[in-house]
Parts: C-alpha cells; structure tokens; sequence
C-alpha cells in the first residue's frame, strides 16, 4: 500500500472520527431534551455504535479497501479527539439553536393555525348561530302574527259551517258509533286524555 492512500486513509479516518463526535453529540443533547426514559438509552447507545461501525467499515472499504491497520484506529481516535477539543461545545450550542428553532417555528405555526384557521371558523359558526336564532325567533313571530291575523276568519267560517258540520256529525255517529263501541276507542281516547293531563299537571308541579 502505497503512502498517498494510507494518508488518504488516515484523514477519511480522522473526518470519521470529527463525524462520529458530531452525531453522538447531537444524539446526547436530542436524547436530553426529549427526557427520553433512561431504560432506551443503552438501545439507543447500542444501535448508535453499531451504525457508526457500518460507516467507517464502508469509509476504509472505499480508501483502502477495507484493510484494518494501526493508523486507521491512530486516525479515529484523533479525530474524535480534535472533535470534543475544539468543536465539541460549538456543535452542542448549534444544537440547542437548532432544537429551539424548530420549536419557535412548531410554536409560531400552531399560533397562526389558530389565528387564520380556528378563530375565523369559529366566528363564522358563532354568526351562523346568531343567524339562525334569529330566523328561528322571526318565524315563530310572523307566525304567531298569521295565526291571529288568521284566528277571525276561522271563527267566522266555524260559526258558518257549524249548521251544516252537526247533521254531519250525526250522521257519522250514527253509522260508525257501534263499530267504534266494539273497538272501544271512546273509552282508550279518553284514558289517554287523562294520563295526558295527569303527566302534564305533574310536569307543572315539578317547575313549580
């Protein structure tokens, strides 16, 4: 192996070592905020390792075609030494910056859901209620106006139609009073005309 592609090796193997520093730090600080339970953590330390193994194994696999030597450990273990010696707390700051700008922008997006989405919806429904209240309340008025508008000329036909309404009432009394005696309607109406008024003066009492 020739000299340029074990000095090549040896920086892929030291920007490794500066990336794997990068990750865990980022992992350990994601890993803070969130207050992940501790109980994840050696899985999560687990599979963190095991993914960074697959990555320097791929990283000498296209250096030096995945021969292990002694520069190759020399240059991780220096570069995650230069990592925690310079970059480490800039990288943890970054992190937190980060961390803080996404919720500042989780935070602003669910406020201005609220203010373009939720509050106008609700203002529209409100209005709708008022809106329908108050049809509600013109139509129960205009039709109380009907009725008594009304009330005169139906007392008036009733009085004019009364000479000819009891012969006729006679009549249908006279040809379906037995069949209405045999199926004793009479008697059923009015015991339910008087559970109806008994429901109704206990309904009375109750709101008194």
């Amino acid at each position: 192996m020739s000299l340029n592609v074990q000095l090549m090796t040896m920086a892929a193997m030291l920007l490794s070592g500066i990336g794997m520093g990068v990750v865990f730090d980022g992992y350990r600080v994601v890993s803070d905020e969130l207050r992940i339970n501790r109980w994840w953590i050696p899985v999560f330390d687990l599979l963190y390792w095991i993914a960074a193994t697959i990555v320097v194994f791929h990283v000498l696999s296209a250096n030096n075609e995945g021969e292990v030597r002694l520069y190759v450990f020399i240059g991780l273990l220096c570069g995650i030494g230069l990592y925690y010696w310079v970059f480490s707390k800039i990288v943890v700051k970054l992190v937190h910056i980060a961390i803080e700008t996404v919720r500042a922008l989780i935070r602003f997006s669910i406020r201005a859901f609220r203010l373009l989405v939720v509050q106008p919806l609700m203002l529209v429904f409100r209005l709708l209620k008022v809106i329908f209240a108050f049809f509600i309340a013109l139509t129960l008025f205009l039709s109380k106006i009907v009725v008594q508008l009304v009330r005169p000329f139906w007392l008036l036909l009733r009085w004019m139609l009364r000479p000819l309404l009891r012969p006729l009432g006679r009549r249908m009394a006279k040809l379906f009073g037995p069949l209405l005696d045999r199926l004793k309607l009479r008697a059923r109406a009015e015991s339910a005309r008087v559970l109806a008024l008994r429901l109704w003066r206990l309904i009375r009492r109750k709101k008194d």
